[in-house]
């Protein structure tokens, strides 16, 4: 126990801190709601450790009071944890028939791609089956401003977000790679607009992409879905088909996911 001073006890490491959250976090998931003497008596702390930790619980929304001061219940930020842990797994779960069917469709290589800081990776691959080769992409973390997958999930980023990353410097990797910032933030808000963006041999020569989003029943961009293939195949005057069955698909990846279209 604390010696009732409101400063952690000398013995009182921050992994003990996060340990005690938790075991609050589970007593009240047990129960509907508990007091911080019950917080105490299950922590075996005293009840200004107990207070403390919860003070700061509620602080980032993951407990609230009832309205009976000094009971606590589980917040809404536990509840925008969940859903977004809930949409990653459905995500897995939701696309991977519907990228089968878009690669046997389109007979091209299908992705599906994450943020990941500043950088898209890639979580799932579909070869389909005119793909010459087995190019692995999964988990290959990719360039934003350089891919398709990129360039979608930038355009539905927070703006503050997005100026970050155009102010970053941008890596050339091949002749046709955008890196001026006011030419690429043309291109994103197109592509939000268009709900499709593309990636036209700029990050590997004679390599073409189309990426459309997928939305979470939040209506928050989590992924997006990918078509690519060599320029040959995937050239200007079959764009537009491409596009359609991508978008079409990253549909049908959003409604699985609980995501309620604009009328």
């Amino acid at each position: 126990m604390s010696d009732g001073t409101d400063a952690p006890a000398p013995s009182e490491s921050p992994v003990q801190s996060v340990d005690r959250a938790a075991t609050i976090l589970e007593l009240l998931g047990r129960h509907d709601e508990a007091g911080v003497t019950d917080m105490a008596a299950v922590l075996g702390v005293h009840k200004s450790t107990a207070s403390r930790l919860a003070t700061a619980l509620e602080m980032r929304g993951l407990i609230e009071q009832t309205e009976e001061r000094g009971k606590y219940r589980l917040g809404l930020g536990l509840i925008r944890l969940a859903g977004a842990a809930t949409a990653r797994l459905d995500l897995s779960q939701q696309s991977r028939q519907v990228c089968e069917g878009l690669a046997h469709r389109i007979a091209e290589t299908i992705n599906l791609a994450i943020l990941d800081r500043d950088a898209a990776i890639n979580i799932d691959q579909v070869l389909g089956p005119s793909a010459l080769t087995t190019h692995n992409w999964l988990g290959r973390r990719t360039p934003l401003h350089a891919t398709s997958s990129g360039k979608i999930l930038l355009a539905h980023l927070p703006e503050a977000q997005l100026a970050d990353r155009l102010r970053e410097p941008l890596e050339r990797y091949t002749p046709h790679t955008v890196t001026d910032p006011a030419t690429l933030r043309a291109q994103i808000e197109r592509a939000r607009a268009d709900g499709v963006a593309y990636s036209l041999e700029e990050l590997e020569p004679g390599l073409n992409a189309v990426a459309a989003p997928i939305f979470a029943f939040n209506g928050q961009a989590v992924a997006a879905l990918s078509a690519s293939g060599p320029s040959v195949r995937l050239t200007a005057q079959r764009l537009p088909e491409i596009c359609a069955a991508v978008r079409a698909a990253a549909e049908e990846i959003s409604d699985r996911l609980g995501h309620l279209r604009r009328p």
